[in-house]
């Protein structure tokens, strides 16, 4: 007698692209800063520390086929800061749906905008793209939104000096960090990347210092370390790729000239803030 075999269909998991699982890591990350809304204050150390984390950990799964060694560094430092960024920036609006309902659609543009960018970077380390220039601008724009909303914050904690270059440190040097190694895209972080990025976070950071007894509001001093931040770290870039000629260098040397005045004239001299 011919034994019969009942033959099961198997079983294909669906595959999705790229730019889904982007979409889906987006959606998801939109969902949990909306959901914030609904925790204690008292509890925003620590739900700031949660929600980073989750952005990090989706960024790097959305990412995994190309991720390694330094990659888990470098590639991962922009989606959970500015995640982090967005989060204390929100945390400061009004408790409307309509004031952080906006917020929310831009958050949502802007960490579908980085993971893009940073799966250029993967792409443009192994061979030579197109979109890398795009990339560059759109990673260096998002890496200013971020450094603004983080100094801010920190800025307007008014802390002891002391407190304020600790943290300045930790908010400075990896983004420096990222934006000079987008520049290369090796495998490896260069010495020239490492000691740059050192550099600018010390200057920086004194900058933050003289700023913690400088009489002027918080979102100008804010303004101006973002401008410091964008000229030296700007200069630094087009440095890396050998492309800092003196046109250049005069560009970002005026943007910082006249912010510079800008704050001297909005700085409230006599006053206390």
């Amino acid at each position: 007698m011919k034994k019969t075999t009942r033959l099961l269909p198997r079983l294909q998991l669906p595959v999705f692209s790229k730019r889904q699982q982007f979409v889906a890591v987006t959606v998801v990350l939109t969902l949990v800063l909306m959901a914030t809304q609904l925790i204690s204050d008292t509890l925003r150390l620590d739900v700031l520390l949660v929600v980073s984390g989750i952005a990090y950990i989706l960024s790097a799964l959305s990412l995994r086929e190309e991720l390694r060694g330094w990659d888990f560094v470098t590639l991962l430092i922009l989606p959970s800061y500015f995640t982090a960024a967005v989060f204390v920036f929100y945390f400061l609006l009004p408790t409307l749906w309509l004031t952080r309902l906006p917020i929310a659609v831009l958050y949502a543009v802007g960490i579908y905008a980085i993971l893009l960018t940073e799966n250029i970077y993967n792409v443009a380390s192994e061979r030579t793209i197109q979109l890398l220039r795009a990339a560059h601008s759109v990673g260096f724009l998002l890496t200013l939104v971020t450094t603004f909303f983080l100094m801010d914050t920190v800025l307007s904690l008014r802390l002891p000096f002391y407190l304020n270059s600790v943290t300045s440190i930790v908010v400075l040097f990896p983004l420096i960090l990222q934006a000079l190694w987008s520049m290369e895209l090796t495998q490896k972080i260069s010495a020239m990347v490492l000691w740059s990025s050192f550099s600018l976070t010390l200057i920086l950071t004194e900058l933050v210092v003289l700023f913690s007894f400088w009489p002027i509001r918080t979102t100008i001093e804010a303004l101006f370390i973002t401008t410091i931040f964008y000229s030296l770290v700007g200069m630094t870039q087009q440095f890396l790729i050998g492309r800092l000629f003196p046109n250049t260098t005069r560009e970002f040397l005026l943007v910082l000239v006249i912010v510079f005045f800008l704050v001297m004239g909005m700085t409230r001299w006599g006053a206390t803030l």
